[in-house]
């Protein structure tokens, strides 16, 4: 499969917007001193509807449908439901391996940044050699889960642009609270608000990057088959991070009915814009 070079900087260029909306939490967190629980329940759950939506109706039966005319009937749909759990065990495991304070995917609020400052180590060295090391696992963190949400935003813009939007959206709109929730265990260890918004800012570079090494690794192997696998993989990827982050964070950060209506709105307003390009 072969892709010509404007195809190829439009997705690079959707993954890269995904990617620096976490800045906008970044200066989010910067500049205020107060979380609106209530915008970012409803902004949490809309994404998981649009991601969840479009992960079954659209990515999952599309790579079902390369898989089954490469591999046959049967082994397509194994194909593929073997490539959707697999993005699922992924980055499960990723989640796993990363302590929850680090995790940019537990949600933190604005406030911590206050309640907490007095309680930061101020003079001595091994304190602030600790304080080093926790930053630099905290970016390390965020790059490491950023990662495969910018390959799946380039992946799905490569081969369908309109799709790639959509995607590059939902995801942008969750990186807006995930940005907030890196700025926190940067703040504690930096101990400078600046210096935590530079380098969350800085994290989301990290999609964009995601994206390029998947192109430059996967390209020359750019089959259907592996495009197939990949497109279920990332219908895993979504899915996971839409019931395990966004909507038990949306369920936190506000009240119940305001995650479930984002989560109908997203689901509704992903419905019409697939219609719309049939």
């Amino acid at each position: 499969m072969q892709f010509d070079s404007e195809t190829v900087l439009i997705a690079f260029s959707l993954t890269l917007f995904a990617g620096l909306a976490t800045g906008v939490g970044s200066m989010i967190a910067f500049l205020t001193r107060r979380t609106n629980t209530r915008v970012l329940s409803m902004a949490l759950g809309f994404s998981a509807g649009v991601m969840i939506y479009v992960s079954f109706v659209e990515i999952f039966a599309k790579a079902q449908e390369v898989l089954t005319g490469s591999l046959g009937k049967v082994g397509g749909a194994w194909s593929t439901a073997g490539a959707f759990f697999g993005g699922v065990a992924l980055i499960a495991l990723i989640d796993k391996l990363v302590p929850s304070y680090e995790n940019p995917h537990e949600m933190h609020t604005i406030e911590e940044m206050d309640w907490g400052q007095e309680n930061l180590p101020k003079n001595e060295t091994h304190d602030f050699a600790k304080l080093r090391r926790t930053g630099l696992f905290a970016a390390l963190a965020i790059a490491i889960h950023n990662f495969p949400e910018g390959l799946a935003t380039f992946t799905a813009a490569l081969t369908e642009p309109a799709l790639g939007v959509a995607i590059a959206t939902a995801i942008a709109i969750h990186n807006i609270p995930e940005g907030i929730a890196v700025s926190i265990p940067l703040y504690y260890a930096t101990g400078s608000r600046k210096k935590a918004f530079a380098l969350s800012f800085l994290s989301g570079v990290t999609e964009p990057v995601g994206a390029l090494v998947g192109y430059v690794l996967l390209m020359p192997f750019f089959t259907p088959v592996v495009f197939g696998v990949l497109f279920a993989s990332v219908a895993g990827i979504m899915v996971y991070i839409s019931l395990d982050e966004l909507l038990p964070a949306a369920e936190e950060f506000g009240e119940h009915h305001m995650a479930i209506y984002g989560l109908i709105a997203g689901m509704a307003v992903m419905a019409v814009s697939l219609l719309l390009f049939l």
